[in-house]
């Protein structure tokens, strides 16, 4: 982390990140989805580190896997085929609790929703219900004053499932491949957001835009990082995430990278960013 004042990867002034204030009670939880249609980008890389680096900092987190896929379910550890119970029972059958979904993780003070293809079939079944794009919203009332903060790892993709989870947040965290085709595409992601705000969600705000997979060695990560500042100002995180073979064996270890290589770059990373979260979109 470079010191403060002076140009990080972004270009800008590296800011003082206040120390985060040690909390007794918990609840309330800021809902931040972490979205982008491209798949690829670091979405449940980043759901992970980001919030196993909040629950360090005294924070009860829980991670929702909102994709078919799993993949944040497989990232911390799980089988997909053993699940009793996943987030696409809590979204279709009116029996089902939270709590009855929710399965602690080896990270202290961070709990997971698990996800795996049954919730493929939640995007057809949805279509029929009254209200679909609040689903999420309604089953996740009771987590929201249990925790503090709650995140969402969306599927690579624009669909009724991406906007209920835009439409139950109130704050949106785009991971950007700092890669050319990744930009092309952010400006219908912020289409798809500036409608869920407009006609679902109000309080639905952009908290920022990290990028990922950077490699400062290259002029075209250089390149594109200047292009996401130019474009998206002050929402561009400060914090910016460097290519590293630690983030596939952590996956394959089915832990965080604050875990399994604690004193990394990556782990370090994302630990900054969880402040620059924090003191962005948190109560500090």
């Amino acid at each position: 982390m470079p010191a403060v004042g002076e140009p990080g990867p972004t270009g800008r002034p590296w800011p003082a990140l206040p120390e985060p204030r040690v909390i007794g009670i918990h609840g309330n939880a800021r809902i931040i989805a972490m979205c982008n249609q491209k798949g690829g980008v670091g979405k449940t890389t980043t759901t992970i580190n980001l919030g196993a680096s909040l629950a360090e900092l005294g924070r009860k987190v829980l991670l929702v896997d909102f994709d078919p896929q799993g993949s944040l379910s497989v990232g911390l550890g799980m089988n997909p085929h053993d699940m009793e119970l996943s987030v696409y029972n809590l979204l279709m059958q009116r029996d089902v609790t939270v709590d009855d979904v929710i399965v602690e993780t080896d990270v202290p003070g961070m709990d997971l929703l698990p996800s795996n293809i049954d919730l493929s079939a939640a995007e057809v079944q949805l279509v029929q219900e009254v209200a679909r794009e609040q689903t999420l919203s309604r089953v996740l009332q009771d987590a929201v004053n249990t925790y503090d903060v709650i995140l969402i790892d969306c599927q690579p993709s624009l669909g009724l499932l991406t906007v209920n989870a835009l439409t139950a947040a109130d704050g949106v965290i785009v991971p950007l491949e700092c890669e050319y085709f990744a930009l092309r595409g952010v400006a219908l992601l912020k289409n798809t957001i500036d409608k869920v705000k407009e006609r679902l969600n109000p309080r639905l705000n952009i908290d920022g835009v990290l990028g990922t997979m950077y490699d400062g060695r290259t002029l075209h990560s250089r390149e594109v990082m200047e292009r996401l500042v130019q474009a998206w100002g002050d929402d561009v995180f400060h914090t910016v995430i460097k290519r590293t073979v630690k983030f596939s064996d952590s996956t394959v270890a089915g832990e965080p990278i604050t875990s399994f290589a604690d004193a990394s770059p990556g782990a370090t990373a994302y630990r900054t960013l969880a402040r620059e979260v924090m003191a962005r979109c948190l109560d500090v």
